[in-house]
């Protein structure tokens, strides 16, 4: 009985999923299989740098040329939509985080220039990626039904987080025990990077199943901004300052206070199971109201996971923090990319603009946050020590988080009282 309930369950979350319009579902397809690229680019890269170098501050190199590359390709990006279709980008971007992975493998010893130059082809990667990702998620959806799309991206983002680092991290470290492929920690992950560019290749593929439209306006470069959106891009820029911080401590702390590649995995996977269904369920019935709640929820999850981190900083400390931190990087962006997009829908129209310019400038306003964060990172390395930078570094970024939530509050607000003036302006015609 409790069998046919539960498949009952699934055909229905399955119909509604098919209710929503194609063009919708074919970006959510496209990028639940990218979703199984993203924890093995986002983790492992940094842990193989980490392996290879024993050098903290090279992970944080890497990263940071990773940032840059993002903003300057979303330029680049801009132009070319005035003639490139937008799917051929958005596939470019995914093809070359796994050619960027091959790039790594191949050099024969890293350094500093060697790695910024792989962390600046994997922004470049991530960079088409997202500049047409983000568009196209902005074009299929609206603001009832952002958060189911998001639940569910976010869901299958999650499940990736769960499954693919346990898999990656036992298949590593079994490799070099068991002496597969010739007991080689190199050749490991090397097999996992050919890996990535077939998921990505299979990604491209569904990506082409349906035709996108490209923004219409070709202008996107501007420098004065509704008063609404600069509070916009002061949240993205606290936002920024998190995310620097949580694609490379965590291989550091994992690698430096608890053990190998499979430890890695091991606690990527147990820390994501309550979150996957969490998320599923608040993107099924969560409304636009709840999202500051969630929004909070994420950030209170975040400071206490990293003050645990700098009081214990012991492999509990490490397995506390990261629980929180993958309950607190979903919780965030569920609320988080439903917001700017509402708050883009809404000043695009008020000033008549493309909305790629507000996509194009929030990724300087989340530069400005990554970049921030990483030197803080780097500042504390040189300047004091590895271990301070490692314990306090982080407490100190998700208390100043802790700012997002009145300014979160205000932007919903002000963007529900712009969206009535507007209609209000369009009755009165």
């Amino acid at each position: 009985m409790k069998g046919t309930k539960i498949f009952k369950a699934l055909i229905n979350e399955i119909d509604f999923f098919k209710s929503h319009p194609r063009d919708m579902r074919t970006v959510l397809l496209t990028n639940m299989i990218y979703a199984l690229v993203l924890p093995i680019v986002d983790i492992f890269v940094g842990a193989y740098i980490m392996r290879s170098s024993n050098d903290q501050t090279m992970v944080a190199v890497y990263q940071l040329a990773v940032y840059t590359g993002i903003p300057i390709t979303f330029f680049i990006n801009g132009f070319l939509l005035k003639s490139v279709k937008i799917v051929r980008l958005y596939s470019l971007g995914m093809l070359m985080s796994g050619i960027s992975m091959i790039y790594m493998m191949s050099l024969e010893g890293l350094n500093h220039i060697g790695v910024a130059m792989v962390g600046l082809v994997m922004g470049i990667s991530f960079g088409f990626f997202w500049a047409n990702r983000d568009f196209l998620a902005l074009d299929t959806t609206n603001d009832g039904n952002r958060n189911y799309y998001y639940g569910v991206e976010t869901f299958f983002y999650t499940i990736a987080a769960i499954i693919i680092p346990l898999f990656v991290g036992w298949f590593i470290v079994s490799s070099q025990e068991r002496g597969w492929f010739g007991g080689t920690i190199i050749m490991s992950y090397r097999l996992v990077t050919i890996g990535v560019f077939l998921l990505t290749i299979i990604a491209t593929i569904v990506a082409h199943r349906d035709k996108f439209r490209n923004p219409k306006q070709k202008k996107f470069v501007y420098f004065k901004f509704d008063v609404l959106w600069q509070k916009m891009l002061v949240l993205s820029g606290l936002k920024g300052l998190a995310q620097g911080y949580l694609v490379t401590a965590p291989a550091i702390l994992v690698m430096t206070l608890v053990g190998d590649e499979n430890s890695l995995g091991l606690i990527q996977s147990i820390s994501g199971v309550v979150t996957a269904v969490i998320l599923y369920f608040l993107g099924r019935f969560a409304k636009p109201e709840h999202r500051i709640y969630i929004f909070i929820a994420g950030l209170i999850a975040f400071v206490i996971g990293t003050i645990a981190n700098a009081i214990l900083f012991s492999s509990v400390g490490v397995i506390i923090f990261m629980l929180m931190k993958v309950l607190f990087q979903p919780l965030h962006d569920i609320a988080y990319f439903p917001i700017q997009m509402h708050v883009i829908n809404v000043v695009s129209k008020k000033e008549k603009r493309s909305e790629f310019a507000y996509l194009f400038n929030h990724e300087f306003g989340l530069y400005v946050g990554r970049f921030t964060g990483l030197v803080l990172f780097i500042s504390l390395s040189f300047g004091i020590s590895n271990t301070f930078a490692l314990k306090y570094s982080l407490p100190i970024i998700a208390i100043v988080q802790l700012l997002s939530i009145p300014l979160a509050k205000h932007i919903i607000k002000r963007t529900g009282e712009a969206e009535g003036e507007l209609k209000q302006g369009v009755d009165g015609l």
